[in-house]
C-alpha cells in the first residue's frame, strides 16, 4: 500500500474542536498519513493561557492529555473521512460525530517527561500502533486501540507516553 499524506483539513478541524471551550483550542493543525501501518498524525498546538490553573512555565499534564484527546479525535475523523483504517471503512461521518464524545475512551493513559515543554508553541504526534475488535465476555463489540505519542518544542522540551484507547456502542 502507498504511504498517503492528508494536509490539516481547517473545515475537519474546526468540527472536531466544537466540543471544546473556546480557550481550550489547543491543536492548530494536523498531518495524517497512512501507509502499510495504522495512521500517525503530526500536529502543532499552542496553549497561550492554562485554562484550568496559572502558569506553570510548561506543558503540564493536564495539557498533555487535553492536547492528546484533540491529536486523537482528529486523526479517528480524517481516518473516516479518508478510510484510512479498516476499523472505521463502515462509518460514516456521522457515525463519527455522534460517537465522538461517548463512546472513544481513554482506558489507559501513561507520560514521560523527559524536559519542560513550552506550550505557548510545541509540536506532536500520534501513532495507531494496533487496532483490535473485541467483544470482552461475549458483550458488544468494541475497538480497542493502543496508540503512543510524543511532543517536542524548539528548545529541546520533550515528553511522550503510550494510551490504551477503547471505542464502544460500535455503528451497525
Amino acid at each position: 500500500m502507498e504511504t498517503t499524506s492528508h494536509a490539516s483539513d481547517g473545515t475537519l478541524l474546526r468540527q472536531v474542536l466544537r466540543p471544546y471551550k473556546p480557550h481550550c483550542k489547543y491543536l492548530k493543525s494536523a498531518n495524517v498519513t497512512s501507509g502499510e501501518a495504522l495512521p500517525s498524525a503530526r500536529c502543532e498546538f499552542a496553549i497561550p493561557e492554562s485554562c484550568y490553573i496559572d502558569d506553570t512555565g510548561h506543558l503540564n499534564a493536564v495539557e498533555v492529555n487535553i492536547c492528546y484527546n484533540q491529536m486523537l479525535y482528529y486523526t479517528i475523523a480524517a481516518s473516516v473521512q479518508y478510510g484510512l483504517m479498516e476499523e472505521f471503512r463502515g462509518w460514516t461521518m456521522s457515525d463519527y460525530w455522534k460517537h465522538q464524545l461517548p463512546d472513544i475512551l481513554i482506558a489507559r493513559f501513561a507520560s514521560k517527561f523527559r524536559s519542560p515543554v513550552n506550550p505557548r508553541r510545541f509540536e506532536g504526534e500520534i501513532d495507531f500502533l494496533s487496532v483490535q475488535r473485541r467483544s470482552p465476555g461475549g458483550g458488544p463489540p468494541m475497538l480497542v486501540a493502543n496508540t503512543a505519542y510524543r511532543y517536542w518544542d524548539a528548545e529541546g522540551g520533550r515528553c511522550n507516553g503510550e494510551v490504551t484507547i477503547t471505542v464502544l456502542n460500535l455503528p451497525d
